[in-house]
């Protein structure tokens, strides 16, 4: 018998829209008990079709305000909101009716990619995030508002982290409390800049993990007074944030990526190097899940460590894709690989699901990887391709990528075109619009 808390008097019920944006509906406690944790809350089509920048459908999603899906919440996720008291949290499934998974739903393509891997590979992927963000503060100027960096301190700083200590015990904690495990944390190159590390974990759950830490971060610097984003770039003439993500593969509670005895090329299994090859191949067509705005490719620039080419490294943190070796690992082999080309903007569902797609056509295929770039790719120009230098050239390869619009399906990416067409639309016409996704993101 379920056991309900009589002291909860609000439930909020969180979903991630193709834009990436954090969206609620909030429900009285009784109610979602008698009623919404079985039959859901209405909201409608649109909600998929949205822009970073307009909250109505954008053309060519083939969504519109006429239709209605289900929200089911999935009771798995449901937890205290550790921030405040009274309010509980669930992430919630889109359905037509209860029972009937909606096609646009980023939690449900990526159940239906990492189902695929499963049955054809009897595999599984885990998933950890690294997330940096800029911690901002009021201040007028010159009779306007504006949000500035709280601090001026370089990378790795004890005074930097002495500043936000405060915070960071509250973060932690309540992280702790959801289950979700920080591995470390400091502070960033970027002026008011922190990252912390979240620890690896079945994909689907390290996407909720993200989104709810996410939300904690947020929380606990409103808190504060302060208003944390994880916009990829806020200012551009500084360092931009990613949320870098490090894959692994596993089968039967054993991580299959790391590879025999040293004997495999690159210190990984053969299935490793071809479900990283398959990312590799597709890495340009990925950016569009994964560098989801037109401001993520102001991030994306060489010489930034955030991955500019298409190109793998070993520890090589220049390399869009970096194979790592974290301590306990024998020397000479791999655990995993990071992907650079991530940010706080993307719909972290959405973006494991267009990994995934492109490791399963790696394994499909058995593709290689290429040779591992040791220095700067920068200082490589000429000799190594580029990934997308817009939004828009992304955007192109996505179109002509029939392994993703296989895997992931037809209708969710027409709406993420659409929406992906209209954030280029958007900022073509307004440059400085990525000033206002601070409050978005």
């Amino acid at each position: 018998m379920e056991v309900v808390d009589s002291n909860v008097s609000f439930v909020r019920i969180i979903w991630v829209d193709a834009s990436g944006q954090h969206r609620c509906r909030v429900v009285p406690a009784k109610r979602f008990n008698d009623v919404v944790k079985k039959n859901g809350v209405g909201l409608t089509f649109a909600c998929m079709g949205m822009s970073s920048l307009v909250d109505g459908p954008a053309d060519e999603t083939n969504l519109t305000g006429t239709g209605e899906i289900r929200l089911i919440p999935d009771l798995s996720t449901r937890r205290n909101i550790p921030w405040t008291k009274g309010e509980e949290m669930v992430l919630a499934n889109m359905h037509l009716k209860p029972g009937e998974p909606w096609e646009y739903c980023p939690r449900e393509a990526l159940r239906r990619v990492t189902k695929v891997l499963k049955d054809e590979f009897d595999m599984e992927v885990n998933a950890g995030f690294e997330n940096e963000f800029f911690l901002l503060k009021k201040q007028e100027r010159e009779g306007k508002e504006e949000w500035v960096s709280i601090d001026l301190t370089p990378y790795c700083s004890t005074a930097a982290f002495d500043a936000v200590s405060p915070l960071f015990h509250e973060i932690v904690a309540d992280l702790n409390s959801l289950n979700i495990e920080v591995e470390q944390f400091h502070a960033e190159a970027g002026k008011g800049q922190f990252e912390f590390s979240l620890g690896h974990t079945a994909c689907t759950r390290a996407a909720d993990n993200l989104i709810f830490a996410r939300e904690v971060v947020k929380a606990v610097a409103r808190r504060h007074g302060l208003l944390a984003t994880f916009v990829p770039k806020y200012d551009l003439h500084d360092i931009g944030s990613g949320s870098h993500v490090h894959l692994s593969l596993w089968q039967n509670g054993q991580n299959i990526f790391i590879g025999s005895g040293g004997s495999t090329q690159h210190g990984m299994s053969t299935v490793g190097e071809h479900f990283m090859a398959g990312v590799l191949d597709h890495l340009p067509s990925i950016l569009a899940f994964t560098a989801p705005v037109p401001n993520s490719y102001d991030r994306i620039q060489p010489h930034m460590w955030s991955g500019a080419y298409q190109c793998w490294g070993k520890e090589n943190r220049e390399a869009a894709l970096r194979t790592a070796c974290p301590p306990g690992i024998p020397d000479g082999l791999v655990s995993n690989f990071e992907i650079k080309s991530f940010d706080g903007c993307a719909n972290p569902h959405l973006g494991l699901a267009a990994i995934v797609a492109a490791g399963i056509d790696g394994l499909r295929r058995q593709l290689h990887l290429p040779e591992p770039v040791g220095g700067d790719p920068g200082s490589l120009e000429g000799k190594l391709k580029r990934l997308p230098l817009s939004l828009s050239e992304s955007l192109e390869a996505l179109k002509k990528d029939n392994v993703l619009h296989e895997l992931i399906g037809e209708k969710l990416l027409v709406a993420i075109k659409g929406v992906r067409k209209a954030e280029i639309n958007n900022y073509s016409k307004n440059k400085d619009a990525y000033k206002q996704l601070i409050h978005r993101y």
